[in-house]
């Protein structure tokens, strides 16, 4: 690298020259751009996180139905908010390692059964109460209380016993789990004083920034806390989530430079974002998929020859072409893929396949009238256009979709885990556990599809309990055939996480996790 580009290096990471500029001077002097993108980034991380000013986040996924309690974030603002006030215990790293949190230390018995977590201390809630292991332990009881209505519901079921002394937590299980940490790094289990049993919608947490304005549905405002623990996180001193849940509004914003980082990119803008100055767009294959979900008890989706009929009338590779634009890849009607650990990847794919979704259709004595399905603009990034994709190809097997637009706006409170048949998407988690256990373990509180079979949920519990990966591999793969070919699950295709950030943002880096870093990118990033 000659002194010019040095020199323009250094001043590109300090923010005195555009990412463009750098990047046009290094493919003048022959550099490709993946090699000048990784010096800048290199560069940027050198130069080291600044203080001060203010980030703002435009972001699809929000309702003015939202809530601050953690319990119950559903969509991608909620989850974004959630992870800028709140700690968990755990956290889980884009390598997916675990992140010590507001647990500093954690160890289990070499059965999985009894697990001990070590409280750190000096960790100051925003209303100026001291964390301790107690507050931990009410966080944990109110999630198992199904009034609750939590998330998490299905993930702390598991735990028998809970008990502070000092600084520890010990937890009991009533069946061993090799993933227990895992699970309590989900998003929901943000730790609140008392548990949050007083105000749950409090907005009170022990993370990086204080609530300072709840506008649900438009605008969440946060400060810097000023005695929060930890010094690697919180740069700014205000960050800031506008929810623009226009698609077209929330590019317009980020080039105009009202926004500073925007999620959920439209594929069908995808290169021409890509090539607009003073920004970089982002993608990052995941676990994250956007499906249609069938309730199992209501009919007439409790005939699993007519889910089998819908699973066969549905195109998965033409939605992943022209829904997605190719960033992501087909699913295969179960929620995990290769991005977790222990993948079958010898799993039959089902594909297209208009004649078995007719004999299915017939064999399931439908009447032939209408099946609604439900959908909206802000269940996923082109789900308007996949739920007609859907209807067409149906026709060709003799199956009447009949399509019905929703608003957004009480879409996830009205629409999704209410009505039988809708679009909807998850965002994956770290490890098979944790996604069986919320979304399809009979108990789960937010099992969408009323998915109930006892063969499934034996094969779970068994499973984190079973210490040997070869086995619990293929425990593994016998629920994915159980939930593949009994459950209302239509997975069509996972999705690439796409987001575009602005130049003048430093830390950003790619997490399969979530969107926007995982949720923690205003905690993480910094003005540079």
């Amino acid at each position: 690298m000659n002194d010019e580009l040095r020199y323009l290096l250094a001043r590109t990471a300090q923010g005195k020259h555009s990412r463009r500029d750098f990047l046009g001077r290094a493919g003048a002097l022959g550099m490709t751009t993946a090699m000048a993108g990784s010096l800048l980034a290199t560069a940027a991380r050198a130069e080291g996180p600044k203080k001060g000013g203010t980030i703002i986040a435009g972001m699809q996924g929000g309702e003015s139905t939202n809530t601050l309690d953690p319990a119950l974030a559903a969509s991608e603002v909620p989850f974004a908010v959630n992870m800028t006030f709140g700690e968990m215990l755990l956290d889980v790293s884009p390598t997916n390692e675990l992140v010590p949190r507001i647990a500093e230390e954690y160890s289990s018995s070499p059965d999985a059964k009894v697990w001990q977590f070590k409280i750190r201390q000096g960790v100051e809630f925003h209303n100026g109460k001291t964390l301790t292991a107690d507050d931990v332990i009410a966080t944990l009881q109110r999630h198992t209380d199904e009034k609750s209505q939590s998330g998490a519901l299905g993930i702390v079921q598991g735990i028998s016993e809970m008990k502070a002394e000092g600084d520890m937590v010990t937890l009991s299980l009533a069946a061993a789990n090799a993933d227990l940490p895992y699970l309590l790094a989900d998003y929901h289990l943000v730790i609140q004083p008392n548990g949050g049993v007083d105000d749950p919608a409090a907005g009170i947490g022990a993370g990086a920034y204080k609530v300072a304005v709840n506008e649900p549905g438009v605008r969440h405002g946060f400060e810097k806390f000023a005695n929060y623990w930890d010094d690697a996180s919180g740069h700014a001193d205000q960050v800031e989530i506008l929810v623009i849940n226009d698609t077209t509004a929330r590019v317009a914003a980020l080039q105009a430079g009202q926004v500073h980082m925007i999620n959920r990119v439209d594929p069908k803008v995808y290169k021409l974002l890509k090539a607009a100055p003073g920004l970089q767009v982002v993608n990052s294959p995941g676990r994250g998929h956007y499906v249609f979900i069938m309730h199992c008890t209501a009919a007439p989706f409790d005939n699993n020859d007519l889910r089998m009929a819908l699973k066969y009338a549905i195109n998965r590779q033409e939605m992943v072409d022209k829904v997605l634009g190719g960033l992501g890849s087909i699913g295969n009607d179960f929620p995990i893929n290769a991005a977790y650990p222990m993948f079958d990847e010898t799993i039959e794919q089902r594909e297209y396949d208009p004649d078995k979704a007719a004999f299915h259709y017939k064999a399931s004595g439908h009447d032939g009238s209408p099946i609604v399905l439900r959908t909206a603009t802000g269940a996923f990034p082109g789900a308007v256009e996949a739920a007609q994709l859907y209807q067409q190809s149906a026709a060709a097997a003799g199956i009447p979709l009949e399509i019905v637009r929703e608003p957004d706006d009480g879409y996830w409170s009205n629409v999704w885990n209410v009505q039988p048949f809708c679009a909807s998407y998850w965002g994956g988690r770290p490890v098979q556990d944790q996604m069986y256990s919320t979304a399809y373990l009979s108990t789960a509180e937010w099992n969408d599809t009323k998915f109930h079979n006892e063969k499934f949920d034996g094969l779970l519990i068994a499973a984190r309990a079973e210490l040997d990966q070869a086995k619990r591999k293929q425990m593994y793969s016998d629920m994915a055939h159980i939930l593949r070919d009994e459950g209302g699950l239509i997975l069509p295709m996972f999705n690439d996480f796409v987001e575009a950030v602005s130049d003048a943002i430093g830390g950003w880096e790619t997490d399969p996790n979530g969107e926007l870093m995982n949720g923690r990118a205003m905690t993480k990033c910094w003005l540079a």
